[in-house]
């Protein structure tokens, strides 16, 4: 009896152990998220801002770029989606070490784990490229490429048309065409855009995607060689082998003061 009871307290003990090193475990990464998702709400609250130019506000760029570059030289454009959280700096690595972006900070390149909004080195920095991706997490607060799932409501997505791309010198307006569910791949990497045939392909996929989470706009002009596509890329949350696109047309393009 003496050593059944001395074997229950041991095992009472062992289990007690164990509970707690669940807790303190449980607690340790419910912190760390919770400080993931502040950082990454906090990183980008102070936006440098220019002085209103009431005179032109058609060519009025609102970004001080002087000042985003004095923090982080690999800074090269902003990106503005109304009614979203998607307000931020767009960088690329000068290393071409394309990851580097999805944990740093394009503020200062400080480690960040919600990262920044980049694109990668298959890209050049005109948004001249048949195809440009740009990427951000998912999944951190409502921060980053997060809130581009409001584009899987219909009524959202009909009523928020437009993508605004400024540039040190440029405003780029780029109206939404498709947003819908794709799978993992690289796009840019099992893409040719040179070759025309496969470009065409990519375009009439957009256009045409094979999605049940799709919504698509009507009355889009006729795409060809010359138009000029970007992809927004997200994950998707719970499903490791699918991206979010949200995939824009270039219509207008503007020299800012």
């Amino acid at each position: 009896m003496v050593k059944r009871m001395k074997k229950s307290k041991t095992a009472n003990k062992i289990l007690f152990i164990l509970a707690a090193v669940v807790f303190v475990s449980a607690a340790v990464y419910l912190a760390v998220f919770f400080y993931n998702q502040y950082a990454a709400g906090r990183e980008y609250e102070e936006i440098p801002t220019n002085p209103t130019n009431k005179y032109e506000p058609s060519a009025y760029n609102p970004i001080d770029f002087d000042t985003l570059l004095k923090g982080n030289d690999e800074i090269y454009a902003w990106i503005k989606i109304d009614d979203t959280k998607v307000d931020y700096p767009i960088a690329q690595h000068s290393a071409e070490d394309n990851a580097f972006y999805l944990t740093h900070s394009a503020m200062d390149k400080s480690y960040l784990q919600s990262g920044a909004i980049y694109t990668e080195a298959c890209n050049k920095k005109d948004f001249k490229d048949p195809v440009t991706l740009v990427y951000g997490h998912n999944n951190f607060g409502d921060s980053m490429f997060t809130t581009l799932h409001k584009f899987e409501d219909k009524d959202f997505f009909d009523k928020h048309e437009f993508v605004w791309i400024y540039t040190p010198k440029k405003k780029l307006t780029y109206r939404i065409i498709s947003a819908f569910k794709y799978d993992d791949r690289h796009i840019m990497n099992t893409n040719d855009f040179s070759d025309k045939k496969n470009l065409a392909e990519f375009q009439q996929m957009i256009l045409n995607p094979e999605s049940d989470n799709k919504n698509v706009r009507k009355n889009i002009e006729e795409l060809n060689e010359n138009s000029k596509i970007m992809v927004l890329s997200t994950c998707v949350t719970g499903d490791k082998e699918s991206r979010y696109l949200v995939c824009c047309l270039l219509v207008d393009t503007m020299k800012t003061n």
